[in-house]
C-alpha cells in the first residue's frame, strides 16, 4: 500500500471518528462536552472537535491526490478508496447535521442525489472507454460545500456576529452548483450514455 492510499485509508478512519463524535450518546455514559458563548452564540465543543477532525480529513483528500499524481502512484484501488472515503466523510456529515437541525434537509438530499447521478454517468462512460474529467462547476460545488460545512461546525463564526449566515449561503450555493454540474455532466456525455455499442478489450 503506497503513501497516497494510506492517506485515503486515514481519511476513511477519520470519517468514522467524526461520525462517532457526532452520533455516539456520550450523555448516556456520563460524558458531557463543555459549552461556551461567543458574542451571544452558544458553541458546543463537541461540534468544534468534529469540525477540526473534518478539516484534517479533508486536507488528506488534497494531499493523497497530489502525491499520487506527483509520484506516479495512481492506482485503481486508490481511486476506488478515494471515492468511498469522500462520500463517507461529506455525505454522512451532511445527513447528521441535517438530523441535528443545523442545516436544511434538502441540502444532503440534493448533494447525495447529485453524487449518485454523476457517479452513474462516470461508470457508464468508463464502461464504454471514456474517462469523464472534472469540470469547473463540480469543483465550485466541492469548494463551497467544504467551506460551508466547516463554517457550520464553527457555528458560522465570525460571520454570525454580524448577522450574515455565510455557512448557509455557501451550502445553498453548493446545491446550485450540484444541479448545474449534474446537468453539464449529463449533457457532455449523453451521446455516450445512449450509445449501446460498448468498447471491449
Amino acid at each position: 500500500m503506497n503513501l497516497p492510499t494510506k492517506l485515503t485509508v486515514l481519511r476513511l478512519i477519520l470519517s468514522i471518528v467524526v461520525i462517532g463524535i457526532l452520533c455516539f450518546p456520550f450523555y448516556d455514559i456520563g460524558i458531557t462536552f463543555p459549552n461556551f458563548t461567543v458574542g451571544g452564540v452558544l458553541v458546543e465543543v463537541q461540534y468544534l472537535i468534529a469540525g477540526v477532525i473534518f478539516v484534517i480529513a479533508s486536507l488528506t483528500d488534497f494531499l493523497d491526490g497530489y502525491l499520487a499524481r506527483k509520484n506516479n502512484q495512481v492506482t485503481n484501488t486508490g481511486k476506488m478508496l478515494d471515492a468511498i472515503a469522500d462520500k463517507v466523510l461529506v455525505n454522512s456529515v451532511l445527513i447528521i447535521l441535517a438530523a441535528h437541525g443545523f442545516i436544511n434537509v434538502i441540502i444532503p438530499v440534493i448533494i447525495v442525489l447529485r453524487d449518485i447521478i454523476v457517479n452513474a454517468i462516470k461508470m457508464e462512460a468508463a464502461g464504454k472507454g471514456k474517462v469523464v474529467a472534472a469540470i469547473g462547476s463540480g469543483k465550485l460545488k466541492t469548494a463551497t460545500l467544504m467551506v460551508g460545512i466547516v463554517l457550520t461546525f464553527c457555528y458560522n463564526l465570525p460571520f454570525e456576529l454580524i448577522g450574515i449566515n455565510v455557512a448557509e449561503i455557501l451550502l445553498y450555493l453548493s446545491c446550485v452548483f450540484s444541479i448545474v454540474s449534474a446537468y453539464q455532466y449529463y449533457n457532455m456525455n449523453k451521446s455516450i450514455i445512449f450509445n449501446k455499442s460498448e468498447i471491449t478489450i
